[in-house]
């Protein structure tokens, strides 16, 4: 019996209609050309300007501030946040704790943003980039513990007790044993929590204060007054950053299926 080529179709036009832009907006960017309307052959020179432009490493230098200081704290609270989950799940206040860690993956960006300007401005907080920085812990804590989440589901405690009879304290046990089984996806939560933060532009277009414009918000600001060539650029750098921090955070979180 012929199988049917429609399905292969379908799955080429969607993969065409998902990234075709995307490879457009790459071999635009090597393109000298003002306009992308005609090939003028291979360029850096919208490379060249990019780096000579002041305004954009200043939004790049508040986005790695935001994105490392909210990752560092995201991986200490969404790993206690996950073990606590995952040790005392049968409790009904962990019901509770598993929501409030849940409700930010499925809130929408708008809403998200919209209540936490409410807040800020109900309690009088300036808004700016640290502002910035306790809108994105609030939704990257919850990646990170459920990255952690998914680490404990098949971890042996056995091994945790078996230190403890050993004569390891608490603190030996978690730093030489919980700690580095749980690395991988301590690492993997990491990484996609600085992706997530350096990306994030609905939430930080409503937290931001004057002076504290990062990369997204610069772009949105380049598109409305028109530099196209300059955007590809960054755009291109952007994507390769993101695609490099999501690859090696798959990577680490499957590092366990693969060991065995």
């Amino acid at each position: 019996m012929k199988r049917s080529r429609f399905p292969i179709v379908v799955t080429v036009l969607v993969l065409a209609f998902l990234y075709l832009p995307i490879l457009i907006l790459v071999v635009n960017s090597f393109n000298p050309a003002r306009f992308s309307g005609r090939w003028e052959g291979f360029s850096l020179v919208w490379y060249a300007r990019l780096f000579q432009s002041p305004e954009i490493w200043q939004a790049v230098r508040n986005t790695l501030i935001i994105a490392v200081s909210v990752t560092a704290v995201s991986i200490v609270l969404g790993t206690m946040a996950a073990y606590a989950l995952h040790r005392w799940a049968a409790s009904r206040l962990q019901h509770v704790h598993y929501t409030m860690i849940y409700q930010p993956l499925v809130v929408p960006e708008i809403l998200m943003g919209i209540s936490l300007l409410m807040a800020f401005v109900a309690v009088g907080l300036p808004l700016g980039l640290f502002t910035i920085f306790l809108a994105h812990v609030t939704f990257c804590v919850s990646y990170v513990a459920m990255t952690v989440l998914g680490r404990l589901q098949d971890f042996d405690f056995s091994v945790i007790e078996a230190a403890r009879d050993l004569g390891a304290s608490p603190w030996q046990s978690t730093r030489r044993i919980l700690l580095p089984m749980l690395m991988p996806g301590i690492v993997s939560g990491a990484l996609l929590a600085f992706t997530l933060s350096v990306d994030d532009f609905v939430i930080t277009f409503f937290v931001a204060g004057p002076g504290s414009t990062t990369l997204p918000l610069r772009i949105y600001s380049m598109i409305k007054y028109g530099a196209p060539p300059l955007i590809n650029a960054l755009s291109t750098l952007l994507l390769a950053v993101t695609l490099t921090a999501v690859l090696l955070s798959q990577r680490l979180a499957n590092k366990k299926g693969q060991e065995s």
